[in-house]
């Protein structure tokens, strides 16, 4: 009898991001776009709530930003694009219909490389194009059990820009390192903070299964609104198995929306899903067509700063840094110019002095970063602190235990390492005839651990050698306590031998 091998299945998946842009008004009116902590309904006007006879206007700095995330994508820069209206009825939306692009988005067919495992794969970027965002519903229940919803128009008319991807991924994995990548770049050239914990990096997923080998794609299922990179990978793994159970079960899936409910590790069936014509799209009458100069977009490529996979390749070719390491370092662009600074900081830096300064970011400043939950560039640390640090350590005048200690209080205080070291008495102790003194000192306080090591305890050798750091407060060079401790002992070892 023969049996029928289980059929392997291949996942597909899309992505549709929605990115809030860092403007300082609305998209279409005047009000400030900071909406986060203001009072509910306090930055509204007649063009954001809605009101019939008003007129929308461009936000210049909206266009430029979605035109630079273009370029920093690979994308084409149209040279005639165009708003439109996409109507649907729901709570959040103002006017009954969201001004949008549909069919002439501002940029399109780009790519982003993405890494998973140690392979590089290319996703196709489909379109990149702008909109506004909508209210945002707070539902609520009283203490009658009664249920309601509050509307807080502030978010409505935000410059919104979705970056839709082709369905070229395949595992939840690579769909996390598409959006790590993504907003690292979106964060480089400043045109988002990318806080996805705020709403302002917002996933949705398009997903479905299909016999490994097959080129048709097969229907698919969208997850809305994930909140987290955690999420996203938890909620493609979970439907990517969903998916699969209902095929081999001998059912077929339906094309719907599905909403991720993080308390359970489900998603859950919302609607069924659009399509392109439910909503209505027409030209958005009010605006104009927009027709950007080809000057003005070189201008805007021009100014483009180096990309975080560009720079993370340098770091590895000018300063011999580690791929991962020189990855840790470019996956922000304030850690990158962090490091850059105080590595040159000195004229003739080193490979070597840039490796050090690497070490110390990437544990001890990292340590420090986390702990005090303070961005790099907000701290009161420097990037001359750090590299005055790691020469202090380097030239021998300051032990790596007193090092962190000196990092922390520069941390705290903002106050340079070489001024800490001098007001502290912290400078390493280089006299071998003092440390000869403080290696004699420990030995003679403490006999029991001299005659565990004669007695063929090693150990006891390091505990002795951290007797001489106390006795000397940290400060004596520790390879030179360690050599004069080790000549100490075998000179009592040969001594109690002959005896």
């Amino acid at each position: 009898m023969t049996t029928t091998a289980p059929t392997i299945y291949e996942t597909v998946i899309g992505l549709e991001v929605h990115v809030q842009l860092k403007t300082r008004s609305k998209m279409f009116c005047s009000c400030r776009s900071d909406y986060q902590g203001a009072e509910p309904n306090s930055l509204v006007c007649p063009v954001c709530l809605g009101m019939p006879g008003v007129l929308p206007v461009i936000n210049k700095k909206a266009v430029e930003y979605a035109i630079a995330t273009g370029l920093a994508l690979n994308c084409n820069i149209a040279t005639r694009t165009k708003f439109d209206r996409k109507n649907y009825a729901y709570p959040d939306l103002m006017k009954g219909y969201q001004i949008s692009q549909y069919d002439m988005p501002i940029a399109y067919a780009g790519h982003l490389d993405v890494e998973t495992n140690g392979e590089k794969r290319t996703i196709g970027i489909t379109r990149v194009h702008m909109e506004e965002d909508v209210a945002k519903l707070t539902h609520v229940r009283n203490s009658t059990g009664e249920t309601f919803s509050l509307v807080d128009v502030n978010r409505s008319g935000v410059p919104l820009m979705e970056i839709v991807s082709e369905p070229d991924i395949r595992s939840p994995e690579e769909a996390r390192q598409y959006l790590t990548t993504l907003r690292s770049i979106l964060r480089y050239i400043g045109v988002s903070t990318g806080n996805m914990e705020e709403g302002n990096f917002r996933c949705d997923a398009n997903v479905s299964i299909r016999p490994m080998g097959d080129i048709e794609l097969a229907t698919r299922t969208e997850i809305k609104n994930v909140n987290s990179f955690r999420s996203v990978f938890s909620a493609l793994e979970y439907e990517v198995e969903r998916q699969r159970r209902v095929v081999e079960d001998g059912g077929r899936i339906v094309q719907e929306t599905r909403g991720w409910q993080e308390d359970r590790a489900v998603t859950v069936s919302q609607r069924s899903k659009e399509h392109a014509h439910d909503y209505r799209y027409f030209p958005e009458p009010d605006l104009p067509e927009l027709l950007p100069d080809p000057m003005w977009v070189e201008e805007i490529r021009a100014s483009l700063p180096e990309l975080p996979a560009q720079r993370r390749n340098r770091f590895v070719s000018q300063y011999g840094l580690p791929l991962y390491d020189a990855g840790l370092l470019s996956a922000s662009r304030s850690s990158a110019e962090f490091f850059e600074e105080a590595v040159n900081d000195k004229t003739g830096a080193s490979e070597h002095r840039a490796k050090r300064v690497s070490n110390w970011m990437l544990g001890e400043v990292s340590r420090l970063l986390d702990h005090g939950l303070v961005a790099i560039d907000e701290s009161l640390l420097k990037p001359a602190h750090l590299g005055q640090l790691s020469d202090l350590v380097e030239s021998g005048d300051l032990s790596n235990s007193l090092a962190k200690t000196v990092l922390q209080k520069a941390f705290e205080t903002g106050k340079a390492p070489k001024l800490i070291v001098k007001d502290e008495g912290y400078l390493q102790i280089s006299d071998s005839s003092v440390v000869e003194r403080a290696v004699q000192e420990a030995l003679d306080q403490n006999p029991k651990a001299v005659q565990d090591y004669l007695g063929g305890r090693e150990t006891a050798a390091k505990f002795l050698v951290g007797q001489v750091m106390r006795i000397t407060r940290g400060k004596a060079n520790p390879a030179m306590a360690n050599k004069l401790m080790q000549q100490k002992l075998s000179n009592l070892q040969n001594t109690n031998g002959s005896a």
